[in-house]
This record gives structure tokens, sequence and C-alpha cells, in this order.
């Protein structure tokens, strides 16, 4: 009877050995199979060619969903809840961005809580706050004034910042990270327009500016929190460590930031208030905030009937400034990055939009000061456009969307989504796909967005969903891309960048696709532009 027990006991603590013994074979055995990028394993799932991937995750994802007809299922851990939907099926995204079935397809409490230090702001919030943001929203982004505000600021930052950087970079001959230049270029002028304020990353000596490191290190906990199982970064975050520990001081930092822009701005706001019945003071405000910032648009709301679907105006506020701090910070000098790589790669796309740029007759032909482009020169060159879509559509600044599935549906692809299950949508992977882009999906060639009539043609609305479709379209677009023209057009035209021939170029894994080791280059001015 005693022999029997112990026995029993002997086998009840040899299980978890064979089990470890049994798991490490299939994981050591993965190492070698560079044919089978996604293996499935018992009890620990796909997890394990996951975190052998994590290094080039979007890579690796974009050979999955090739080898697997564009979507695939992806099941971790038996014990861990990950069973998610992964796709670049551009039908699929219609489908669940859509009018049709948006109910069904929120971003989910999981969202909220990895992307916690969003708040309740639009970009995690769902169904009725989500409603109330986005109608604000709209009504901001159309808004003549701050419209003008975007133009008027972005050609001031250029003229005034990115320019005289890239003139000191020259003069020194000296190699420069332009991710980087460009990173502080968007802060700052995203602060602007969110905050009013210029929080000054790009000026002499390019100083650390806590608030835009403490964004970017924040990206980069969220994606790691979508590679490990919830439990674990839970667990870190009870106990205040590792990665968790960087977003709590990265979550003060940002928290001390947006109270301090917020305080500042209501104090902005008190002083130029007109006195009661003072029409003549009252037409001169209006006159000199012709131009307005979101954080003072947002502020009319603090006493009104909007306030009831979130816990407190301060919190409200909190949340939508970070919400917009995070939206247009990092993507717009992400894609800005990989287009002025794809440009060194790519001299005869250069060469063309320099001859649009030359084409446009300057008003100050005989002055030295570099040229700076307005937006209505800008607005009608085509082949510009049609190169900033190519780079969007080859290196999307949000490589990858999540949504949470809320009752059981089936995908335009046939595929089955069941309650509680995860959709990750790759953009990245979709571009790279030759049955959604053709056999050129590669290549960069802008000439795939200009119709045969010379003009930009909407025929690939159907597959390029880079700024989302439906309800939750990137409201943001037209600034993204008055920003890029103007950046664009002034560096090239006064500006030549050589890319190190030693930098190795690859995508960093994080929220916002940037690059690993930035962009090093050497900055000469260009002889021609005068002329």
């Amino acid at each position: 009877m005693t022999m029997g027990w112990c026995a029993r006991i002997m086998c009840f603590l040899t299980y978890p050995i064979v089990l470890f013994a049994i798991i490490c074979f299939f994981l050591v055995r993965s190492l070698f199979q560079k044919n089978k990028p996604m293996v499935k394993w018992p009890v620990v799932g796909m997890l394990p060619s996951l975190l052998l991937n994590v290094h080039r995750l979007h890579d690796w994802y974009t050979e999955v969903l090739r080898t697997n007809g564009c979507t695939i299922l992806f099941e971790g851990p038996w014990f861990s809840g990950m069973k998610m939907q992964v796709t670049c099926d551009p039908r699929n995204l219609t489908h669940i961005l859509g009018m049709a079935h948006f109910s069904n397809y929120p971003k989910g409490q999981d969202f909220y809580e990895k992307f916690d230090i969003l708040g309740d702001g639009i970009l995690g919030a769902d169904y009725g706050s989500w409603k109330v943001q986005r109608k604000m929203a709209h009504a901001h982004f159309r808004n003549k004034r701050f419209r003008h505000w975007v133009v008027k600021t972005s050609q001031e930052k250029v003229e005034k910042g990115l320019i005289p950087v890239l003139q000191t970079a020259a003069r020194e001959s000296k190699p420069m990270d332009l991710q980087d230049i460009l990173q502080r270029f968007t802060f700052d002028a995203t602060c602007i327009l969110v905050c009013g304020a210029d929080p000054g990353c790009l000026t002499t000596g390019l100083p650390t500016v806590p608030i835009a490191r403490a964004i970017g290190e924040s990206n980069e906990v969220i994606l790691l929190r979508h590679t490990v199982p919830r439990f674990w970064w839970k667990l870190l975050k009870r106990l205040n460590m590792g990665m968790e520990k960087t977003m709590a001081d990265v979550w003060e930092t940002i928290d001390r930031f947006i109270e301090k822009q917020i305080s500042a701005r209501r104090e902005e706001l008190q002083r130029r208030a007109p006195p009661p019945n003072n029409l003549e003071k009252e037409e001169e405000d209006a006159a000199a905030a012709e131009a307005i910032d979101l954080l003072s648009l947002y502020m009319q709301y603090e006493n009104k009937d909007e306030m009831a679907h979130f816990k407190s105006p301060k919190k409200f506020l909190r949340d939508t400034t970070m919400s917009m701090l995070a939206a247009g910070t990092d993507t717009t000098s992400a894609a800005l990055t990989w287009f002025f790589w794809l440009l060194s790669q790519n001299p005869f796309v250069e060469a063309k939009i320099l001859q649009e740029l030359t084409s446009i007759p300057n008003p100050k032909p005989t002055t030295n000061k570099p040229r700076v482009f307005n937006s209505e020169d800008l607005g009608g060159l085509v082949y510009l456009h049609a190169a900033l879509c190519e780079c969007l559509r080859l290196y999307p600044p949000v490589p990858i969307i999540r949504k949470r599935v809320v009752a059981t549906d089936h995908l335009p692809s046939g595929h089955r989504v069941e309650p509680g299950m995860d959709i990750f949508y790759s953009h990245y992977a979709a571009a790279r796909m030759e049955k959604i882009w053709g056999k050129d999906c590669l290549e960069f060639r802008p000439e795939r967005w200009i119709s045969e009539q010379g003009v930009i043609t909407f025929d690939h609305t159907d597959k390029f969903m880079v700024f989302n479709v439906g309800p939750r379209s990137c409201l943001g677009k037209d600034v993204s891309f008055t920003q890029m023209k103007a950046v664009v057009a002034a560096v090239l035209y006064n500006f030549q960048l050589q890319v190190l021939r030693d930098h190795v170029v690859a995508p960093k894994i994080a929220v916002v696709l940037q690059m690993k080791n930035g962009l090093m280059v050497k900055v000469r001015e260009r002889v021609v532009a005068a002329a």
C-alpha cells in the first residue's frame, strides 16, 4: 500500500519534468525549421514561434500570412487565453470596420487595459463615449481656424526649426540621425496644435525632452504587453518591476506634462477673456485667436452636457490631450523617415519630385534664404502626393490594428470568429502580398497612384486602409499630409541627404513603425536650389 502511494507521488512529480522536456524538445527543433515559421505545440501552442521571431515580428507575420492565405488563427498556451485571428485580407478589415458590423468589433476591455495610459480618450474609447468624442473631434478638425493653425504652424516650424538644424548639420559635415530630427519636428508641431505650446525639441543643441522620450518608451512597453501572457505583465505591474516599472515612470512624466499644459492654457484663456459688454476688446481677441489649438477648443465642453459621459472634466482633458499627442507625435515622423530612406534607394523618384517643386514659381528668386513652400502650392503636386501614399502603403506608421469580437461572426475570408477572440490586421503584411498588390508589391512605385489622366487615382480604396475606413477613419489625415508635404518640399528643395553606406535599416518592434537604428545621413545644401 505504502509503495503504491510512493509510486503515485513519484509519477506526479515526474510529470512536470517530462512535460518540460517535451516542450524543450519542440522548442529546440523549431530553431531548425526555417520553412515552418508558425508551429503549434502541445500546451504552449504557438507562443514559442512568436517569441523566437519577436525581434522581426512584422516580417514574420508577413511570411506566416503569405503561407496561410492571408489569414491564420494564432493560439497561445492553453492557460493564457491568447487566441487571435491574424489577417491581412482587406475584405476582412472592410467587414470589421464597416458600419454594418462596427458594433461587433470594438477595441475591447483587453485593449483598454494594455493601452491604459490613453485613459478614456478617443483612441481607446468604445460605444457611447467614443461617439461623443468623435463628434467633438470631427467639428474641431473641420474648424477653419484650426485648419489655418495647422498650415501656419507647419510652415513656421519648418522655417524656424527644421531648416536651421539641417543648415547646421550641413556646415559641420557631421552625420545626423534624421529620424530623431523628424521626431523632434513632429512632436513640437503636434504640441503646438494640441496645446498651443512649443516644447522646443527641435532647437539648437537638440535637448532631451522628457515627455517626448516618455511617449516613445510607453509605445515599446505596450507592444511587449502583446507578446507575453496577460497574467505575466499584470504581475509585473503589481510588483512594479521590469517593463511595468518603466511604464509607471513614463506615466508620471506624461501626466505631469499634460497637467502643466492644461493649467497654462487655462490661464492664457482667462487672461484673454474680454470683460462684459466690451465689444471692441472682444473683436480684438477674435482676430488674435484666428488660429486656435485643440486644447482650447475642448475646454469649451467643461460645463456642458457632453461631460456626463466622462468621469470628470479634468480627466476628460487629460485623456483627450494624451490621445491627440499619441496620435500625431510618432506616426507622421515615422512615415517621413521611411519616405526619405525610400528616396535614397530610388533617386528617379526624388528627381521627379524635385522637378515638380522647381516648376512652382519662386516669389523671391533673388534671395539666398532657403525656400519654404505654402500649402496652396503643394496641394497640386500629384507625384509628391502619390509618392507619400506609396510610402504609407509599404511602411504604414501603425502597422497593426487590433479589434475584439463580441458575437460569433464569419469573415469574408471564410474564417469563423468567436466572442472574446482578438483580431489583428497587418497593414505591413498586406502591402507585401502579390494577391493584393500584384507582382510589383515590394517595389516603391508612386505611379500606381496616378491615373492615365495624370491625377490621383482612387482605385486602391478597397485595399489601402492605412487611415482606416468607416466610422473610425482617421480625422487627422489632412493634418498629416499637410505636415509631410511641408517637410518633404523644404528638405528636398534646399538639401541633399545621403544615407551612410554601412547603416543598417530595419523596422523597430513597437506600436509605431519606426526604424530600429534610426536613419543616419549626411546633409549638404543643394546648390541648384536657387536656380
